[in-house]
């Protein structure tokens, strides 16, 4: 297999697309999408080519690449299946850390640099298997609100919870379920966290909640840790066992 067996990839994931950087792939990586960011200092001389919704398909086909990373979540089906007839398509779908990892080491090997995924991994594990000793705690993770919008049992987002000794409230539904203050008051976590992204939260928000919850600690966190694998788990999880040791010795 030669080093970089694909020399035109377009990644429509930005977890991915930070990841191929990283890998050391950036000047095989010739399209990205406007919400692809990281690594800041490397991004910009990427082309973009529209949103993780609505790629410009069109020019894409013009870039003639030969790999193109998605996701099952974040793109759409109708996209990928146009995409398709001109290129390799890669579908990931990624609902829990091992998987992951799992995807950092599977794209080393398909892409040539098996050696840099594998340091990867193991840095990630290494992280892993030195979070702190923690009390679990009840807690809700917030990523949209009118309606709110919490995660289920079968997201990343909740793998990641689960790790760190955060038990989901709402671990016993799927996917991103809908649900009300007044349920929240009801299940009445230790923690709620309010993550930036896909809703931008603020502790203008807090006021609203502490008034379901007056006893539950309210954080803002950083969506992406919580969300973004590949090589963003690597600063995410340093953050996070740090945040958990603060959250415990609190």
């Amino acid at each position: 297999m030669p080093d970089h067996p694909y020399k035109r990839i377009v990644s429509l994931v930005p977890s991915l697309t930070e990841l191929l950087i990283d890998l050391g792939l950036k000047d095989q990586t010739i399209g990205r999408t406007r919400f692809c960011i990281h690594p800041k200092d490397e991004i910009n001389d990427i082309q973009i080519i529209g949103g993780t919704k609505n790629p410009r398909l069109d020019d894409i086909v013009a870039m003639n690449p030969d790999l193109i990373l998605c996701n099952k979540e974040e793109n759409r089906k109708e996209d990928i299946e146009v995409l398709q007839k001109y290129a390799d398509v890669r579908v990931t779908e990624i609902a829990t850390i091992e998987d992951g990892l799992l995807e950092i080491s599977s794209l080393g090997e398909l892409l040539g640099v098996r050696k840099s995924a594998n340091t990867l991994v193991n840095e990630i594990n290494e992280l892993i298997q030195n979070r702190p000793e923690c009390c679990p705690l009840s807690a809700a993770y917030f990523i949209w609100k009118d309606p709110w919008m919490s995660v289920g049992n079968d997201t990343y987002i909740h793998d990641i919870m689960q790790t760190w000794q955060l038990t989901n409230i709402y671990g016993d539904k799927k996917r991103y379920p809908k649900t009300t203050l007044e349920e929240l008051a009801t299940r009445n976590p230790d923690v709620i966290l309010l993550s930036s992204e896909p809703y931008p939260f603020k502790e203008k928000h807090f006021a609203e909640i502490r008034q379901a919850c007056p006893t539950s600690k309210i954080e803002l966190v950083n969506g992406e840790w919580f969300s973004w694998y590949g090589s963003r788990m690597k600063p995410a999880f340093e953050w996070l066992n740090k945040w958990r040791r603060e959250l415990e010795a609190e």
